[in-house]
């Protein structure tokens, strides 16, 4: 029986193997990072300043607009880095090595999360600040009301996000099928539906939509819920994506 520090190892070891998994949250960073200057640049450019009636302008969204391109490179970082093994063969040396399926997925989750957390506590971070750079005197601090919690909402909502993929991932027992379906509806399905009539009052419980009302300054007055309901809906798609991945790794074959 292998122990839980064991195996931990064993998986960053495994993650630390696979050079794409670091390309991928590179990307995260630097996709975020760049988009979320620009936006901040462009916004100073032609600032104007919100009438009266209108919610107040969001300095900290804006330096976070590239989080939509950003959390799709998160989300591929958990799929490559659970997908990697069925695609490789390796998941049967590493079942065989720890025959307890759930310590094996959780074990994984646990390095990933722990990576994924660290990059985008930095991605967040540094985002802001460059975003609140370049928007000059439009810019906002870390001492405004709720904009620290909107930081570590950031943070938290990419590293569930990775999580998530995860899950879906050793669901799917296939990297490429896992990419099909995350993608497309993270990046159309989920906000084309946010717009639609009717189906907009199921889209906004998707994990992604949930999760913006984590990074969310100011509430406008048509959302349902607010920041702290966004992150346990989150978090419960999480926790199901990761429960369900340990059911399926313990039912089926690899």
């Amino acid at each position: 029986m292998a122990s839980f520090p064991a195996v931990l190892q064993s998986e960053w070891t495994k993650i630390r193997s696979v050079r794409s998994t670091a390309w991928t949250l590179a990307l995260a960073f630097v996709v975020t990072l760049g988009v979320g200057v620009l936006a901040s640049v462009f916004t100073a450019k032609d600032f104007r300043a919100p009438g009266p009636g209108e919610t107040p302008f969001d300095a900290t969204a804006v330096s976070f607009a590239g989080m939509m391109l950003g959390q799709l490179a998160i989300i591929v970082f958990g799929v490559l880095a659970v997908g990697n093994e069925y695609s490789s063969g390796m998941i049967r040396v590493s079942l065989a090595a720890v025959p307890q399926r759930a310590t094996l997925l959780l074990g994984k989750c646990a390095v990933l999360g722990g990576l994924a957390l660290a990059v985008s506590l930095v991605t967040a971070f540094v985002s802001f600040f460059a975003g609140q750079a370049a928007l000059g005197d439009h810019g906002t601090t870390l001492g405004e009301p709720n904009v620290l919690r909107a930081v570590f909402g950031a943070v938290l909502y990419l590293t569930m996000l990775c999580l998530f993929a995860a899950g879906v991932t050793a669901m799917l027992h296939n990297q490429t099928l896992a990419l099909g379906l995350l993608v497309p509806f993270f990046f159309l399905l989920s906000p084309i539906l946010s717009i639609v009539p009717y189906a907009k009052n199921v889209a906004r419980y998707f994990p992604d939509y949930a999760g913006s009302r984590m990074l969310a300054v100011y509430e406008p007055a048509d959302q349902p819920y607010g920041p702290w309901a966004g992150f346990f809906i989150c978090l419960a798609w999480t926790v199901a994506a990761v429960a369900g991945g340990i059911l399926v790794l313990k039912k089926r074959d690899a």
